[in-house]
């Protein structure tokens, strides 16, 4: 007999997780795209009082429609949609969650299950088949082009045959930093409304306070498309990845059905009352976010200087390589106490954008790892300098 009685396709798997190593070990840590500047003073006086008044209220259950929350995220992105298309985000338009990893597993307990199917293209956030595993749905996974660009052609007929319920999407993406073209929006939405029942397509803009200039968010298409969510987090850019908030914004009728699927009271009076906070002081939370752009582009830079393949990037983190042996790579970085993500396609290795310090430290290191072992030629021309 087996104990405990674990579902089949669960047996023998490890959970998911970063590795974890001591700040003593590695005292530059530039593995999980956290933000390396922590909220203000100012902010976390704001935070301190908003959870000790919301501490006298613990002997009742919190708001479980986060109505005051709900319409501080409204606000904010209305920031992005009111000076280029003229539209306000409406309160009834925004659903939050503990992460945007619980927004999109409520996603696909509402909208997937058992007989339907989730898709992506792969190399692509590897939390996405954990959710279509933990909610019984189909996994299908298309490809992207070599430069981890999206054949818009192609994506399209896989939507069309496989005809999934849900479509999930990063833009930018992860682990690449790729953001979609614009166009790809409108194309896969208007796929995915062409069959019966129809499909979601969830971008999925956890990076998305970090696009380049020019990059427009999907928040713009909401009024155009019934079919398509915006997911965004208050992890990366507002640095309140302890907190664990995410959020979505969509048609309401999305936003009530995932009411069925949700748990009681599923947001803390406490964590609304930190984001609620955090919000107030968006301005200068996110003051850093041009900083970290700057050396993002200074850091793609230098590392096709040293001879490296690097994917374009709108996140605050890099994908470069290629290494014959990238876990060697990844551990002479980390005897150096440079702790990077072995993640992606193999041969590839991530470092999460840091502070102008941690990332001299993050290029020594490299410089002295390279210095043993040059990394692979190229592929293809393009390749190199993409």
């Amino acid at each position: 007999m087996v104990f405990p009685p674990l579902r089949e396709e669960l047996q023998g798997l490890e959970p998911y997780g970063a590795p974890q190593v001591s700040l003593e070990r590695a005292p530059v840590q530039l593995n999980t795209n956290e933000n390396p500047y922590g909220p203000s003073p100012a902010c976390a006086d704001d935070v301190a009082a908003s959870v000790r008044a919301a501490a006298t209220t613990l002997n009742r259950y919190p708001d479980r429609e986060h109505v005051e929350l709900r319409a501080a995220l409204a606000a904010y992105l209305s920031r992005d949609t009111e000076p280029t298309r003229g539209f306000a985000i409406d309160p009834a338009q925004v659903w939050a969650a503990n992460g945007s990893n619980e927004v999109m597993l409520q996603l696909l307990q509402a909208f997937g299950g058992p007989g339907r199917r989730a898709l992506s293209f792969a190399p692509t956030y590897s939390m996405y088949p954990e959710y279509a595993r933990d909610t019984a749905t189909e996994w299908v996974q298309g490809r992207r082009e070599d430069d981890f660009t999206l054949d818009l052609d192609a994506a399209r007929a896989l939507v069309l045959e496989q005809q999934p319920t849900v479509v999930l999407l990063p833009s930018p993406n992860n682990p690449t930093g790729t953001a979609l073209a614009p166009e790809a929006v409108g194309v896969l939405c208007e796929a995915a409304a062409s069959y019966e029942p129809g499909g979601l397509v969830v971008i999925d803009e956890a990076y998305g306070e970090f696009r380049r200039a020019g990059t427009p968010s999907a928040l713009e298409l909401l009024p155009e498309h019934r079919n398509l969510v915006v997911t965004r987090t208050m992890s990366k850019a507002f640095a309140l990845a302890g907190a664990r908030l995410g959020y979505l914004a969509a048609d309401p009728a999305i936003c009530d059905a995932i009411r069925v699927v949700r748990l009681p009271y599923h947001l803390s009076a406490v964590t609304q009352a930190v984001a609620l906070a955090a919000l107030r002081h968006a301005p200068e939370l996110l003051g850093k976010v041009d900083d970290l752009r700057a050396e993002r582009d200074r850091t793609v830079a230098s590392l096709r200087a040293k001879g490296l393949t690097v994917a374009d990037s709108d996140a605050n983190f890099v994908l470069f390589g290629r290494f014959a042996d990238r876990h060697a790579t990844w551990e002479q970085l980390l005897e150096r106490g440079v702790l990077v993500r072995e993640t992606g396609p193999e041969g590839w290795l991530r470092v999460s954008v840091g502070t102008p310090e941690e990332m001299m430290a993050f290029d020594a290191a490299l410089d002295e790892v390279l210095a043993h072992e040059p990394p692979q030629s190229p592929l293809t021309e393009e390749a190199s300098t993409r």
